[in-house]
């Protein structure tokens, strides 16, 4: 008796996304989070190992935690859904190097805290980190602790993230925005503006006790950006077009 087909698999409609570092409203988020490998690290599992070795004979402060790697997404009408599975950093980091977005999309959430006098506030990762002296939003990727009902929670993680890394709570915000992302090389960063009722100098005042205060801080400073120019500080690609939206297109 002939076997069946196999099943396609499911991939991300990435000639239907918007255009890359264009900044888009999204209505909803869902993404499913499942207990099976990620076919990316099946496939690739010695050279996650090899790599590994690599990064951490390089930094040894590296930690080999969990973390969420979406294998696809759709972005469509507004929504951006799609499948995750939980992976070791190390397979993370040997994604990162070559981007195969056939295989894996990294997406993240990004909470972009404003001050009263129209701030941004933004952090710089410890030379510790594996992105050193790079200067963003506080955030990090997604991890086990932001599965709720077996879906990722955007809100808990940018909440989750920002008070570990600066001490700040964003529910003391006095405004939230919606969702927006944006997308670059295999890597979507979905933001929200959280505004404070506390000036940018009050706000840095916090985060600086706060690293103080952290035996093993992730950032060393904190800085108030106050404009869209790109050679300012060391961003990562999608710090520039985000800070350009905020102080310049933004509706």
């Amino acid at each position: 008796m002939p076997m069946d087909d196999p099943q396609p698999q499911p991939t991300s409609n990435i000639s239907k996304w918007p255009g890359e570092r264009v900044i888009f409203p999204v209505s909803r988020i869902d993404l499913r989070v499942t207990d099976a490998p990620h076919p990316y690290f099946s496939a690739n599992r010695a050279q996650v190992a090899q790599n590994w070795a690599e990064e951490i004979a390089a930094n040894p402060a590296l930690f080999d935690g969990r973390m969420l790697l979406p294998r696809f997404v759709h972005i469509g009408d507004g929504a951006i859904s799609g499948e995750a599975h939980i992976v070791s950093y190390s397979t993370f980091l040997l994604w990162r190097k070559t981007r195969p977005a056939a295989s894996a999309i990294h997406l993240f959430g990004l909470p972009v805290i404003l001050s009263a006098d129209g701030a941004v506030i933004a952090i710089r990762m410890g030379g510790h980190t594996a992105n050193p002296g790079r200067v963003y939003c506080a955030a990090g990727s997604l991890d086990p602790q932001d599965v709720r009902d077996g879906m990722c929670d955007l809100d808990g993680n940018m909440a989750r993230e920002v008070l570990e890394e600066t001490g700040l709570v964003l529910a003391e915000a006095v405004s939230v925005s919606g969702f927006h992302a944006l997308h670059e090389n295999g890597v979507i960063a979905v933001l929200r503006l959280y505004r404070f009722k506390e000036t940018a100098d009050t706000l840095i005042g916090r985060i600086t006790a706060h690293i103080a205060g952290d035996p093993e801080p992730e950032i060393d400073e904190a800085f108030a950006i106050r404009d869209a120019a790109p050679e300012r500080h060391a961003y990562p690609p999608f710090m520039p077009p985000i800070l350009d939206w905020v102080f310049n297109n933004r509706p």
